[in-house]
């Protein structure tokens, strides 16, 4: 079993570090998922542990995730959710149209559970910058102003730069063999102590390696 790589703790929040190929909560077809180990891990500490799923990232995207011990914690949360802000490291095929960018889409999906851009739909909201260029890929930051399901894959997509390693949304390479793409920092107001909560973890070593080899 995986060990839980735990960002911060308190009586009210789990932060931790998911890795990437793992779901956030259980499918039909796969039980895996970080819910189950955070449960267990809390479940051992004390029994009467509660884990409320704040918020969830892509299978394939590494990074930071918010769990809740109380429900009123996650509502709290949640209703405020578009005031927290998050912060993505991705590496993409080719070099971008512009060094810097925010990009507008209207999102659907399909039958077959594939998001596409479209004329009508949810909006969701990218920005990105260009960190560095090398080889016939681009390192960028991004940071989302809405939380749709896959947005930062397919509007990058969308506009001729899917993220390495992304299969699904049009990329042709896989050279770290995983998606590139990873949630670094997150900042929000602590629903019970008011207090500022910054989080953040390094760039991968897969990607600043791979960067500075294809240079």
């Amino acid at each position: 079993m995986k060990k839980l790589d735990i960002l911060y703790e308190d009586k009210y929040l789990l932060i931790v570090n998911k890795p990437s190929k793992m779901l956030t909560i259980a499918s039909a077809n796969d039980k895996r998922s970080l819910y189950s180990l955070v449960y267990d891990y809390l479940k051992k500490k004390n029994k009467n542990n509660k884990v409320f799923i704040v918020h969830r990232l892509d299978k394939d995207t590494q990074g930071i995730i918010v769990f809740a011990k109380d429900e009123l914690v996650k509502k709290e949360l949640q209703a405020n959710w578009d005031k927290v802000k998050r912060e993505y490291i991705a590496i993409v095929e080719g070099k971008l149209p512009k060094n810097k960018d925010r990009l507008i889409n209207y999102l659907k999906i399909s039958k077959s559970l594939l998001v596409y851009v479209s004329n009508k739909g949810k909006k969701a909201i990218t920005n990105y910058e260009v960190m560095k260029t090398f080889n016939n890929y681009s390192l960028l930051k991004i940071n989302i102003e809405t939380g749709r399901q896959n947005q930062i894959r397919v509007q990058l997509s969308h506009i001729g730069n899917p993220i390495a390693g992304d299969k699904k949304y049009k990329a042709k390479t896989n050279p770290i063999n995983m998606l590139a793409l990873q949630a670094c920092y997150i900042s929000f107001i602590h629903p019970i102590t008011k207090e500022v909560l910054e989080i953040s973890i390094p760039i991968p070593k897969k990607f600043l390696t791979f960067s500075l080899t294809k240079e």
